[in-house]
């Protein structure tokens, strides 16, 4: 079976052409069934497999994206106004994520997600259990669970683990076993080893029931730093670095993302890299705290520059957007709380998500 694979340090599809994996988080049909836009739903589609067809998958496509990125999204807490975890620790409330169904019938390229361990940044109460021959049981009954009904799709473009994990200390003060009490050099040494058990358990599960699929790890909190005794620790396990990085609004910021994801990637061994989660907001009607940008004209100049300042890289493997629909704990989205598309962005999205993909193609073409 072909499948989607790292080729010279680049993504190529099944068919070996290279590929630039251009996705949309956060997809859930709930942040349209609250109270007061529960009738749109109703209205436009009125089942999960009509909303599914008719929603997220026909604006992927519309919006010339090419992948259905992380599905689960975020619903309640972290006090509902910021997503900060760089000092207290905050609790987010998560949805559940697309079926494998759901996904196996989407006929787009999807990413699967598997919960390793509960160790998210945003998690206020994270479990770091011990990586020992119980964990090792749990990571192969996440295989059987997540990967078989996988294992033979070639649209899956590959597994995910934890969503920003807690490699740094946890605002929480919890903290894997082995590491507790540690710091400075002893730390890093102890890091990296705890950190290469987990990666080899999780991947020597899920290639006992899939020798085939990329692995695309945990995907980092970039703008709280990835500690470069995990990323050692990953590379020889998976086979793409996916980070979460929120570039901020100037050229100097854009320079940073690039210059932050060129040097994890050396770290790593020269891994392509996806940008697991990306985005940006302007204050609405229903989020007016979610002060950045002027306006949603503007969030789709910045969607452009961000992607020009990482899509000629070599190693750049893509770029998932946060996220969908805006709802009243994340706050801000490409539709509307009443699914209408704030066509300043979406627009510029797809002009620049048809320019990307259009020179990507050529120059694989002109590669040959």
């Amino acid at each position: 079976m072909s499948t989607f694979a790292v080729r010279d340090g680049r993504l190529v599809d099944p068919d070996g052409h290279p590929f630039l994996s251009l996705g949309l988080n956060h997809a859930d049909e709930t942040n349209l069934q609250y109270p007061h836009n529960i009738d749109v739903w109703r209205r436009k589609y009125g089942s999960r497999e009509a909303w599914l067809r008719d929603g997220p998958l026909a604006d992927l496509r519309a919006w010339n994206m090419n992948t259905i990125g992380w599905t689960r999204e975020y619903v309640a807490g972290g006090w509902g106004e910021a997503l900060d975890w760089f000092g207290d620790p905050i609790d987010l409330y998560h949805s559940l994520p697309w079926t494998s169904a759901e996904l196996r019938g989407a006929g787009l390229p999807y990413v699967a997600q598997m919960q390793v361990q509960d160790i998210e940044d945003w998690n206020g109460h994270p479990a770091f259990r011990p990586l020992d021959d119980d964990f090792a049981k749990w990571c192969d009954y996440l295989a059987r669970a997540v990967v078989l009904p996988h294992a033979d799709d070639e649209n899956l473009l590959g597994y995910f683990f934890v969503d920003i994990p807690a490699w740094l200390p946890h605002a929480s003060g919890r903290d894997f076993p082995e590491l507790t009490g540690l710091d400075g050099a002893a730390r890093e040494q102890k890091l990296y080893d705890v950190a290469s058990r987990y990666y080899e358990a999780i991947t020597t599960a899920i290639r006992r029931y899939d020798p085939d699929h990329l692995i695309l790890g945990d995907r980092y909190n970039g703008d709280k730093g990835i500690p470069e005794p995990v990323l050692r620790a990953m590379a020889p396990f998976v086979d793409v670095l996916s980070v979460q990085r929120f570039a901020g609004p100037t050229a100097q910021d854009r320079q940073a993302f690039r210059d932050d994801l060129a040097g994890w990637s050396e770290q790593a061994g020269g891994k392509p890299v996806l940008v697991a989660d990306h985005g940006n907001w302007t204050a609405t009607d229903m989020n007016p705290h979610r002060v950045g940008l002027e306006s949603h004209a503007a969030r789709g100049e910045d969607y452009g520059l961000v992607l020009d300042a990482v899509r000629h890289e070599p190693w750049f493997a893509g770029l998932h957007w946060c996220g969908y629909v805006e709802n009243l704990g994340r706050g801000w989205g490409v539709k509307d709380p009443y699914d209408e598309p704030y066509r300043d962005l979406t627009d510029a999205i797809t002009e620049h998500n048809r320019r990307a993909l259009d020179e990507h193609a050529a120059t694989s073409v002109a590669s040959r």
